[in-house]
């Protein structure tokens, strides 16, 4: 049975190479289209002509092209494919390396490793990609986080001593030498981690051209501080930064996002490369550990549920600080602003609000027994949430900004597994159905500035995110009276209308709509390999 199921999986791959190196020699020929090249020009009438994995023509007439593939795209707009800056799919990808809910909303190239939690041997992970039948291309960002966790000696809830700083740049330094694109860091997951560390890091990553992308330290309270720490790690190291999914959670900071952008107006007016990204919601989604203080953080999940359980003043003050967290900083007020997109160790809990179970409970539903949840779930393990704490005017006023790029900080998800944040299925049809056509939040040439061209320059992905003559042939055909996004809170697992070609590598990967059999994407190196 296993060796029928191997030969059938090598017989779909030697069938999709097989139908992709038929359209690389005979060509696509895409015509009466409505050409948006990524650079955020005004869109032409024009046609395209892909030969092999690259762009051999765009203009407004194309003769004699001996092609294999006519497209006609009238009434359609064609663009470079979409670059997601921030995906966790590098462990994903591995699994379902078509990543359909990715290449369907028009994503041709994934960066992975994001927030600090990458793969440390880089290379070794780049080769395995390589070997893998890809949907889209992949590159790596280097885990800061995860390179300082195999460095410390015993416990990582302390600064790193010179010795192991020293260590983490010598990992560091061979990540891109191996093919990383930059660094990142989740400073909010490593509160015991000095500034000074990830600066002797982030010099290293600018030796070798890469850049820094940032889980800064706080989203909420503590937001600007955060952003200045951002800005003076590059300011010291050399390194471009990036602040990552960029917003402001929480009743405290509802409006901060104006100062927040001022400062990156204000470093980049002094000659330092910020820029941000972000994902087109108003909640957010991550681990149980983000509503725990940092003195907390330094216990093992089972050393605080026995404390909790046995020490009634440790219980009063960890509780208090559980609950001054979900208010201020998650908008939590109600219980019911924090969703369980993923439960290990009760699927059954997917999709219910902290308020939905403690009612089943017939428990009153205050914060305070929100708080005696959030413990319970944390000692037992593998629990994720969506949280709704954000403003929609500092999310548009974000997403308007020059400087910031699209990212979703998805993943490749298994199609209905769980509860998960729509933007795994939806963000950049979002962008394009809801905040371009409906509210005019932004010109549909900008928004797809910020999805492809700018995306590019930032990863140092220079052969891909525009439509020009010589380029790597990334592109997406989609109606701009129907593009929109499907996926919801309660119901995420659904694609998105409006996306009708993908081509990625010069091949077919999505036509009319539906997934082709061909996986032609990539692992992609950064400028140090």
């Amino acid at each position: 049975m296993k060796d029928a199921l191997l030969l059938g999986s090598v017989l779909t791959v030697i069938f999709a190479c097989t139908a992709c190196a038929s359209e690389h020699e005979t060509g696509i020929l895409i015509t009466n289209a409505r050409i948006i090249d990524g650079a955020g020009n005004p869109w032409y009438r024009g046609n395209l002509l892909v030969r092999g994995d690259r762009i051999e023509a765009v203009g407004p007439k194309i003769e004699d092209a001996k092609v294999g593939r006519v497209i006609d795209a009238s009434g359609r707009v064609v663009c470079p494919g979409f670059i997601d800056v921030h995906n966790h799919c590098e462990k994903g990808l591995l699994k379902f390396p078509d990543a359909q809910q990715v290449v369907r909303q028009g994503v041709t190239t994934l960066v992975g490793g994001p927030c600090g939690g990458s793969v440390v041997d880089m290379g070794a992970t780049l080769s395995k990609l390589d070997s893998v039948p890809l949907g889209p291309n992949v590159c790596l960002l280097a885990g800061f986080n995860s390179i300082r966790s195999r460095c410390m000696k015993g416990s990582s809830a302390r600064p790193a001593t010179e010795e192991e700083i020293k260590k983490i740049c010598e990992l560091m330094e061979k990540a891109m030498k191996e093919g990383a694109v930059g660094m990142s860091t989740g400073l909010k997951y490593a509160p015991f981690t000095e500034t000074a560390e990830v600066i002797a890091a982030a010099k290293v990553v600018a030796r070798y051209g890469g850049v820094h992308m940032s889980h800064i330290r706080e989203e909420g309270r503590g937001v600007v501080e955060a952003v200045a720490e951002l800005i003076r790690i590059s300011e010291e190291s050399g390194v471009p930064g990036d602040i990552s999914h960029h917003k402001v959670m929480g009743l405290d900071v509802q409006g901060e996002s104006v100062t927040t952008l001022r400062m990156v107006d204000e470093a980049r007016a002094r000659g330092l490369d910020i820029t941000l990204d972000q994902y087109p919601y108003a909640a957010s989604s991550t681990g149980l550990s983000v509503l725990f203080p940092t003195w907390a953080k330094s216990q093992s999940a089972k050393t605080v549920a026995a404390r909790y359980a046995d020490d009634p003043a440790y219980r009063k003050k960890l509780r208090q600080a559980i609950v001054d967290i979900m208010i201020h900083d998650r908008a939590a007020e109600d219980p019911a602003k924090i969703v369980l997109a993923s439960c290990a160790f009760d699927p059954s809990l997917n999709g219910k609000s902290l308020r939905q179970i403690l009612e089943e409970r017939q428990t009153p539903p205050t914060t305070a027994n929100a708080a005696d949840l959030v413990v319970e779930f944390h000692q037992r393990g593998g629990v994720s949430c969506v949280y709704h704490n954000m403003d929609e005017a500092d999310v548009e006023r974000i997403m308007r900004h020059p400087a910031c790029m699209v990212g979703s900080d998805g993943t490749v998800l298994e199609y209905g597994k769980g509860v998960p944040h729509p933007r795994g299925y939806g963000t950049f049809p979002r962008i394009l159905g809801l905040y371009v056509r409906e509210k005019g939040v932004l010109k549909l040439e900008e928004a797809i500035r910020k999805m492809t061209s700018y995306s590019a320059q930032r990863m140092n992905l220079l052969d891909r995110g525009l439509l020009r003559p010589g380029m790597m042939a990334d592109i997406v055909i989609f109606d701009p009276d129907r593009i929109i996004d499907r996926a919801t809170f309660t119901n995420p697992h659904q694609y998105p209308d409006g996306i009708e070609y993908v081509i990625v590598n010069g091949c077919l990967v999505v036509e009319r709509g539906g997934m082709t059999d061909q996986r032609p994407g990539r692992a992609l190196r950064g400028p140090g390999a």
